[in-house]
């Protein structure tokens, strides 16, 4: 079996929680060193992580003949330019979402995949969460019927640190993050959706910045259509009252209606004539290690990851329209 040996460029939250240790968890995987431009956050998290090596420059760990693959961690903006170096280095690309900052990112990074034929695969982890599968299996069992609209409906009120305009988090900061909480929280939604009916062919939105807590946009509503008619619509709200938090899609069909979370996972709802049944579907302790399960026996030739860039890419297109982009 090839021995998948991955360099981490980044080394925040998100590795910590969600996917870091699920590397070491899968046969035939294991980190062999960290990157950060802070050389004592590298230091502790290799210490901490029980890894060998680490570094501040992103181009000496992605030269290190040490590993094959690279997973990149960092704000949005940051992607292209790290993924580009590792393919051009012939090292496969785990990459947190969104692919990027911009579609035009997006399109950069699938142009040199496809020229070095080095594939680069993107952390749209739910798609292979348990409780998201069984969503999709009661949408193509047909136990709603016909599909008939689609409604994204997510509210909460501002974080602690939306209000310290000194200190902003990244997250907040279009030039990083792409956009707002919207570019951050919603890939996952549409990712998701477009998993189950196929690619968004027409989007529009409206956004505005209601709290002016920070430049980016703070409310979002939008519209959109699937490649198969299928019409859609969603609403996001990053400042409001505790009153209306909300995370929700509803799928409506001719026979019932299907609910679900998805970043609570709260109980999965469906609802028909028959009545109404909710599903509580448990997930991995680190939720990430399905994907990355599939990314790495992708790698060692034993099976296939369909979450590729190419496939991540219609997210980015669909923001960037909602969002008036372009």
């Amino acid at each position: 079996m090839k021995q998948i040996n991955w360099g981490f460029i980044g080394c925040g939250e998100v590795t910590e929680k969600k996917s870091g240790p699920a590397f070491n968890e899968i046969e035939g995987s294991q980190i062999v060193a960290v990157m950060s431009r802070s050389e004592k956050k590298a230091r502790s998290y290799a210490e901490k992580h029980h890894i060998s090596k680490w570094y501040t420059d992103a181009q000496e760990l992605v030269d290190d003949p040490d590993m094959n693959a690279i997973y990149i961690a960092t704000p949005p903006s940051s992607h292209a330019t790290f993924a580009i170096m590792a393919m051009y280095a012939g090292k496969p690309v785990y990459i947190e979402k969104p692919l990027a900052a911009s579609y035009d990112d997006c399109a950069r990074i699938n142009r040199v995949s496809e020229q070095t034929g080095i594939p680069c695969f993107v952390a749209y982890y739910r798609r292979c969460l348990p409780y998201f599968q069984r969503v999709k299996d009661i949408v193509s069992e047909g136990k709603i019927g016909k599909i008939i609209n689609v409604q994204i409906r997510f509210s909460c009120p501002p974080r602690d640190l939306d209000y310290n305009s000194d200190s902003l988090p990244w997250r907040v900061q279009p030039d990083i993050a792409g956009g707002g909480y919207f570019y951050d929280l919603a890939p996952h939604q549409l990712d998701l959706l477009q998993e189950m009916f196929g690619v968004i062919i027409e989007a529009d939105g409206m956004c505005a910045n209601r709290a002016g807590l920070y430049k980016a946009e703070d409310s979002v509503s939008a519209c959109f259509k699937f490649e198969n008619g299928l019409p859609g619509s969603g609403s996001w709200c990053f400042v409001g009252h505790q009153s209306a938090k909300e995370d929700r899609i509803e799928i409506i069909g001719d026979k019932g209606m299907l609910r679900f979370s998805v970043f609570t996972y709260e109980p999965i709802t469906l609802i028909t004539s028959e009545g109404t049944v909710r599903l509580t579907i448990p997930n991995p302790q680190y939720v990430q290690l399905p994907m990355i399960k599939s990314v790495v026996e992708h790698l060692q030739g034993i099976g296939t990851c369909s979450c590729t860039s190419i496939s991540a890419t219609p997210v980015n297109w669909v923001m960037d329209r909602i969002l008036g982009k372009f």
